[in-house]
Protein backbone atom coordinates (compact mmCIF):
# COMPACT_ATOMS: atom_id res chain seq x y z
CA UNK A 1 0.00 0.00 0.00
CA UNK A 2 1.18 3.52 -0.79
CA UNK A 3 2.23 5.82 2.03
CA UNK A 4 -0.90 7.47 3.51
CA UNK A 5 -1.49 11.16 2.99
CA UNK A 6 -1.92 12.82 6.38
CA UNK A 7 -4.77 15.33 6.05
CA UNK A 8 -5.86 17.92 8.62
CA UNK A 9 -9.31 19.49 8.89
CA UNK A 10 -9.79 22.34 11.35
CA UNK A 11 -13.28 23.25 12.47
CA UNK A 12 -13.82 19.52 12.10
CA UNK A 13 -17.03 19.40 14.15
CA UNK A 14 -18.71 21.93 11.85
CA UNK A 15 -21.05 21.59 8.91
CA UNK A 16 -18.52 22.08 6.12
CA UNK A 17 -16.24 19.41 7.54
CA UNK A 18 -19.21 17.07 7.95
CA UNK A 19 -19.80 17.28 4.19
CA UNK A 20 -16.08 17.28 3.33
CA UNK A 21 -14.97 14.22 5.30
CA UNK A 22 -16.82 11.69 3.12
CA UNK A 23 -15.31 13.17 -0.04
CA UNK A 24 -11.76 12.92 1.32
CA UNK A 25 -12.18 9.52 2.95
CA UNK A 26 -13.82 8.12 -0.17
CA UNK A 27 -10.77 8.86 -2.31
CA UNK A 28 -12.19 11.67 -4.43
CA UNK A 29 -9.47 14.18 -3.49
CA UNK A 30 -6.13 12.38 -3.23
CA UNK A 31 -6.94 9.41 -5.45
CA UNK A 32 -8.78 6.13 -5.41
CA UNK A 33 -5.60 4.18 -4.61
CA UNK A 34 -4.16 6.61 -2.04
CA UNK A 35 -4.71 5.79 1.64
CA UNK A 36 -5.59 8.67 3.94
CA UNK A 37 -4.80 9.41 7.57
CA UNK A 38 -7.34 11.94 8.80
CA UNK A 39 -6.73 14.45 11.60
CA UNK A 40 -9.76 16.31 12.98
CA UNK A 41 -9.04 19.46 15.00
CA UNK A 42 -11.52 21.65 16.82
CA UNK A 43 -11.78 23.70 19.99
CA UNK A 44 -12.13 21.87 23.34
CA UNK A 45 -15.81 22.80 23.63
CA UNK A 46 -16.53 20.75 20.49
CA UNK A 47 -14.76 17.57 21.60
CA UNK A 48 -18.01 15.69 22.37
CA UNK A 49 -19.27 16.45 18.87
CA UNK A 50 -15.96 15.31 17.39
CA UNK A 51 -16.38 11.98 19.14
CA UNK A 52 -19.70 11.54 17.39
CA UNK A 53 -18.13 12.42 14.03
CA UNK A 54 -15.42 9.82 14.58
CA UNK A 55 -18.10 7.23 15.40
CA UNK A 56 -19.82 7.95 12.09
CA UNK A 57 -16.55 7.76 10.18
CA UNK A 58 -15.90 4.36 11.73
CA UNK A 59 -19.41 3.24 10.80
CA UNK A 60 -18.79 4.23 7.16
CA UNK A 61 -15.90 1.69 6.93
CA UNK A 62 -13.95 3.60 4.28
CA UNK A 63 -11.42 1.21 2.68
CA UNK A 64 -8.84 3.96 2.09
CA UNK A 65 -9.00 5.41 5.59
CA UNK A 66 -6.17 3.99 7.69
CA UNK A 67 -6.34 6.25 10.73
CA UNK A 68 -8.51 8.94 12.36
CA UNK A 69 -7.26 11.30 15.07
CA UNK A 70 -9.63 13.71 16.82
CA UNK A 71 -8.02 16.38 18.97
CA UNK A 72 -8.22 19.91 20.33
CA UNK A 73 -4.43 20.06 20.73
CA UNK A 74 -2.84 22.19 18.01
CA UNK A 75 0.55 20.47 18.13
CA UNK A 76 -1.02 17.04 17.76
CA UNK A 77 -3.25 18.28 14.97
CA UNK A 78 -0.51 19.83 12.84
CA UNK A 79 2.26 17.28 13.32
CA UNK A 80 3.40 15.65 10.10
CA UNK A 81 0.49 16.73 7.93
CA UNK A 82 0.78 16.77 4.13
CA UNK A 83 -2.40 18.70 3.37
CA UNK A 84 -4.49 21.08 5.47
CA UNK A 85 -8.04 22.29 5.07
CA UNK A 86 -8.23 25.27 7.45
CA UNK A 87 -12.00 25.46 7.73
CA UNK A 88 -12.43 26.72 11.27
CA UNK A 89 -12.58 30.50 11.77
CA UNK A 90 -14.34 33.03 13.95
CA UNK A 91 -17.68 33.86 12.27
CA UNK A 92 -18.95 37.40 12.12
CA UNK A 93 -21.48 37.97 14.90
CA UNK A 94 -24.21 40.54 15.26
CA UNK A 95 -22.75 43.92 16.12
CA UNK A 96 -19.21 42.87 15.21
CA UNK A 97 -17.28 45.27 13.00
CA UNK A 98 -14.96 43.98 10.28
CA UNK A 99 -11.86 45.04 12.23
CA UNK A 100 -13.09 42.98 15.19
CA UNK A 101 -13.58 39.94 12.96
CA UNK A 102 -10.11 40.37 11.50
CA UNK A 103 -8.57 40.77 14.94
CA UNK A 104 -10.21 37.58 16.19
CA UNK A 105 -9.06 35.61 13.16
CA UNK A 106 -5.53 37.00 13.32
CA UNK A 107 -5.08 35.12 16.60
CA UNK A 108 -6.36 31.88 15.11
CA UNK A 109 -4.41 31.95 11.86
CA UNK A 110 -1.21 33.36 13.34
CA UNK A 111 -1.20 30.45 15.76
CA UNK A 112 -1.96 27.96 13.00
CA UNK A 113 0.74 29.43 10.77
CA UNK A 114 3.27 28.92 13.57
CA UNK A 115 2.00 25.38 14.13
CA UNK A 116 2.40 24.62 10.43
CA UNK A 117 5.97 25.92 10.54
CA UNK A 118 6.86 23.98 13.68
CA UNK A 119 5.18 20.65 13.16
CA UNK A 120 3.99 20.04 9.59
CA UNK A 121 5.71 18.72 6.50
CA UNK A 122 7.62 21.57 4.78
CA UNK A 123 5.79 20.59 1.57
CA UNK A 124 2.34 20.82 3.16
CA UNK A 125 -0.40 22.18 0.92
CA UNK A 126 -2.60 24.62 2.85
CA UNK A 127 -6.10 25.60 1.77
CA UNK A 128 -7.82 28.29 3.85
CA UNK A 129 -11.61 28.04 3.75
CA UNK A 130 -12.53 30.02 6.88
CA UNK A 131 -13.45 33.63 6.14
CA UNK A 132 -12.08 36.18 5.48
CA UNK A 133 -10.21 33.45 3.61
CA UNK A 134 -7.74 35.54 1.59
CA UNK A 135 -6.47 37.55 4.52
CA UNK A 136 -6.55 34.60 6.92
CA UNK A 137 -4.32 32.74 4.44
CA UNK A 138 -1.94 35.71 4.32
CA UNK A 139 -1.64 35.80 8.11
CA UNK A 140 -0.93 32.07 8.27
CA UNK A 141 1.63 32.45 5.47
CA UNK A 142 3.49 35.23 7.27
CA UNK A 143 3.64 33.25 10.50
CA UNK A 144 5.08 30.23 8.68
CA UNK A 145 7.62 32.26 6.70
CA UNK A 146 11.04 30.67 6.44
CA UNK A 147 9.67 27.18 7.02
CA UNK A 148 6.91 26.75 4.43
CA UNK A 149 7.00 28.41 0.98
CA UNK A 150 4.50 31.21 0.39
CA UNK A 151 3.15 29.41 -2.68
CA UNK A 152 1.97 26.57 -0.40
CA UNK A 153 -0.77 28.79 1.05
CA UNK A 154 -3.98 29.27 -0.89
CA UNK A 155 -7.47 30.63 -0.28
CA UNK A 156 -10.65 29.13 -1.65
CA UNK A 157 -12.41 30.95 -4.44
CA UNK A 158 -13.42 27.71 -6.14
CA UNK A 159 -16.83 28.01 -4.50
CA UNK A 160 -17.35 31.30 -6.34
CA UNK A 161 -16.14 29.73 -9.59
CA UNK A 162 -18.48 26.77 -9.15
CA UNK A 163 -21.36 29.13 -8.42
CA UNK A 164 -20.63 31.22 -11.50
CA UNK A 165 -20.18 28.16 -13.67
CA UNK A 166 -23.47 26.70 -12.45
CA UNK A 167 -25.36 29.94 -13.07
CA UNK A 168 -23.83 30.33 -16.52
CA UNK A 169 -24.85 26.78 -17.42
CA UNK A 170 -28.41 27.54 -16.33
CA UNK A 171 -28.43 30.78 -18.27
CA UNK A 172 -27.37 29.07 -21.50
CA UNK A 173 -29.25 25.80 -20.89
CA UNK A 174 -25.97 23.88 -21.13
CA UNK A 175 -24.46 21.03 -19.09
CA UNK A 176 -22.13 22.27 -16.36
CA UNK A 177 -19.40 19.87 -17.55
CA UNK A 178 -19.32 21.68 -20.90
CA UNK A 179 -19.23 25.17 -19.36
CA UNK A 180 -15.67 26.39 -18.83
CA UNK A 181 -13.47 29.49 -18.76
CA UNK A 182 -15.12 31.26 -15.81
CA UNK A 183 -12.61 33.24 -13.72
CA UNK A 184 -12.85 34.69 -10.22
CA UNK A 185 -10.57 37.66 -9.61
CA UNK A 186 -9.60 39.07 -6.23
CA UNK A 187 -11.16 38.56 -2.83
CA UNK A 188 -13.64 35.93 -1.64
CA UNK A 189 -16.08 38.65 -0.68
CA UNK A 190 -18.74 40.85 -2.18
CA UNK A 191 -16.04 42.69 -4.18
CA UNK A 192 -14.94 39.57 -6.05
CA UNK A 193 -15.12 39.79 -9.84
CA UNK A 194 -16.72 36.79 -11.56
CA UNK A 195 -15.51 37.17 -15.15
CA UNK A 196 -17.23 35.28 -17.97
CA UNK A 197 -15.63 37.19 -20.84
CA UNK A 198 -13.58 34.10 -21.72
CA UNK A 199 -16.27 31.52 -21.01
CA UNK A 200 -16.95 28.67 -23.41
CA UNK A 201 -19.68 26.08 -23.83
CA UNK A 202 -18.72 22.79 -25.43
CA UNK A 203 -15.47 24.35 -26.64
CA UNK A 204 -17.08 27.36 -28.32
CA UNK A 205 -16.59 30.85 -26.89
CA UNK A 206 -19.81 32.42 -25.71
CA UNK A 207 -20.76 35.75 -27.28
CA UNK A 208 -19.61 38.59 -25.04
CA UNK A 209 -20.83 42.18 -25.40
CA UNK A 210 -20.21 43.38 -21.85
CA UNK A 211 -20.34 42.32 -18.23
CA UNK A 212 -23.78 41.46 -16.86
CA UNK A 213 -24.04 43.31 -13.56
CA UNK A 214 -27.01 41.23 -12.45
CA UNK A 215 -25.03 38.04 -12.98
CA UNK A 216 -22.01 39.47 -11.13
CA UNK A 217 -24.15 40.55 -8.17
CA UNK A 218 -25.83 37.15 -8.05
CA UNK A 219 -22.46 35.44 -7.57
CA UNK A 220 -21.16 38.07 -5.17
CA UNK A 221 -24.22 37.69 -2.93
CA UNK A 222 -24.88 33.97 -3.42
CA UNK A 223 -23.67 33.07 0.07
CA UNK A 224 -26.09 35.53 1.65
CA UNK A 225 -28.90 34.19 -0.54
CA UNK A 226 -28.20 30.64 0.65
CA UNK A 227 -28.30 31.78 4.29
CA UNK A 228 -31.60 33.59 3.69
CA UNK A 229 -33.15 30.48 2.15
CA UNK A 230 -31.54 27.75 4.28
CA UNK A 231 -31.13 29.69 7.53
CA UNK A 232 -27.61 28.24 7.58
CA UNK A 233 -24.46 29.06 5.65
CA UNK A 234 -23.25 27.16 2.60
CA UNK A 235 -21.84 23.81 3.69
CA UNK A 236 -22.36 21.18 1.01
CA UNK A 237 -21.25 23.49 -1.80
CA UNK A 238 -18.31 24.84 0.23
CA UNK A 239 -17.15 21.30 0.98
CA UNK A 240 -17.41 20.32 -2.68
CA UNK A 241 -15.41 23.41 -3.69
CA UNK A 242 -12.71 22.71 -1.10
CA UNK A 243 -12.42 19.16 -2.41
CA UNK A 244 -12.26 20.41 -6.01
CA UNK A 245 -9.52 22.90 -5.11
CA UNK A 246 -7.31 20.40 -3.28
CA UNK A 247 -7.90 17.63 -5.83
CA UNK A 248 -6.70 19.85 -8.68
CA UNK A 249 -3.75 21.12 -6.63
CA UNK A 250 -2.72 17.60 -5.67
CA UNK A 251 -3.30 15.88 -9.02
CA UNK A 252 -2.92 18.69 -11.58
CA UNK A 253 -5.45 20.50 -13.74
CA UNK A 254 -6.81 19.87 -17.20
CA UNK A 255 -8.49 23.29 -17.30
CA UNK A 256 -8.04 26.78 -15.90
CA UNK A 257 -9.25 27.09 -12.30
CA UNK A 258 -9.51 29.98 -9.82
CA UNK A 259 -7.34 29.93 -6.70
CA UNK A 260 -6.41 32.58 -4.17
CA UNK A 261 -2.59 32.64 -4.29
CA UNK A 262 0.18 34.98 -3.24
CA UNK A 263 0.60 37.92 -5.63
CA UNK A 264 4.03 39.30 -6.52
CA UNK A 265 2.53 42.50 -7.96
CA UNK A 266 3.31 41.74 -11.60
CA UNK A 267 0.06 40.15 -12.81
CA UNK A 268 -3.16 41.84 -13.93
CA UNK A 269 -2.82 44.87 -11.68
CA UNK A 270 -3.03 42.88 -8.45
CA UNK A 271 -0.88 44.37 -5.67
CA UNK A 272 2.06 42.50 -4.19
CA UNK A 273 1.86 40.64 -0.89
CA UNK A 274 -1.84 39.81 -0.84
CA UNK A 275 -3.61 36.52 -1.49
CA UNK A 276 -5.45 37.26 -4.72
CA UNK A 277 -7.66 35.00 -6.81
CA UNK A 278 -6.23 34.43 -10.28
CA UNK A 279 -6.84 31.97 -13.10
CA UNK A 280 -4.22 29.24 -12.64
CA UNK A 281 -3.16 25.85 -13.91
CA UNK A 282 -1.36 23.22 -11.82
CA UNK A 283 1.38 20.89 -13.04
CA UNK A 284 0.63 17.31 -11.99
CA UNK A 285 4.28 16.30 -11.63
CA UNK A 286 5.34 19.17 -9.35
CA UNK A 287 2.01 20.23 -7.80
CA UNK A 288 2.98 23.82 -8.53
CA UNK A 289 0.40 26.36 -9.64
CA UNK A 290 1.05 28.93 -12.36
CA UNK A 291 -0.95 32.07 -13.09
CA UNK A 292 -2.34 32.04 -16.62
CA UNK A 293 -0.80 34.76 -18.78
CA UNK A 294 -2.15 36.57 -21.81
CA UNK A 295 -5.67 37.48 -20.71
CA UNK A 296 -6.85 41.03 -21.39
CA UNK A 297 -9.55 42.24 -19.00
CA UNK A 298 -11.49 45.14 -20.50
CA UNK A 299 -11.80 48.56 -18.84
CA UNK A 300 -14.78 47.48 -16.73
CA UNK A 301 -12.95 44.33 -15.67
CA UNK A 302 -9.82 46.28 -14.78
CA UNK A 303 -11.84 48.61 -12.57
CA UNK A 304 -13.47 45.69 -10.77
CA UNK A 305 -10.04 44.12 -10.23
CA UNK A 306 -8.83 47.44 -8.80
CA UNK A 307 -11.75 47.62 -6.35
CA UNK A 308 -11.29 44.10 -5.01
CA UNK A 309 -7.54 44.74 -4.74
CA UNK A 310 -8.21 47.86 -2.65
CA UNK A 311 -10.34 45.83 -0.27
CA UNK A 312 -7.58 43.24 0.13
CA UNK A 313 -5.05 45.98 0.89
CA UNK A 314 -7.38 47.43 3.53
CA UNK A 315 -7.91 43.99 5.08
CA UNK A 316 -4.16 43.40 5.14
CA UNK A 317 -3.53 46.71 6.89
CA UNK A 318 -6.16 46.01 9.53
CA UNK A 319 -4.97 42.44 10.06
CA UNK A 320 -1.31 43.45 10.39
CA UNK A 321 -2.26 46.24 12.80
CA UNK A 322 -4.15 43.67 14.87
CA UNK A 323 -1.10 41.41 14.76
CA UNK A 324 1.14 44.20 16.06
CA UNK A 325 -1.34 45.05 18.79
CA UNK A 326 -1.58 41.40 19.83
CA UNK A 327 2.20 41.00 19.94
CA UNK A 328 2.58 44.11 22.11
CA UNK A 329 0.22 42.81 24.82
Amino acid sequence: MATPVRVLLTGAAGQIAYSLIPIIAGGDVFGKSTPVSLVLLDIPFMEPVLKGVVMEIQDCAYPLLVDVVATSNEQEGFTGIDAAFLVGAMPRREGMERKDLLAANVKIFASQGKALANYSSPNVKVLVVGNPANTNALIALKNAAGKIPAENFTAMTRLDQNRARGQLALKHNAPVKDTKGVIIWGNHSSTQFPDVSNATVNGSKLPFSGHDETFIETIQKRGAAVIAARKLSSAMSAAKAAADHMRDWWNGTDDVVSMGVISDGTKYGAPADVIFSFPVTVDAATRKWKIVDGLTPDAVGQEKIRLTAEELLAERSEALAATQQESSL
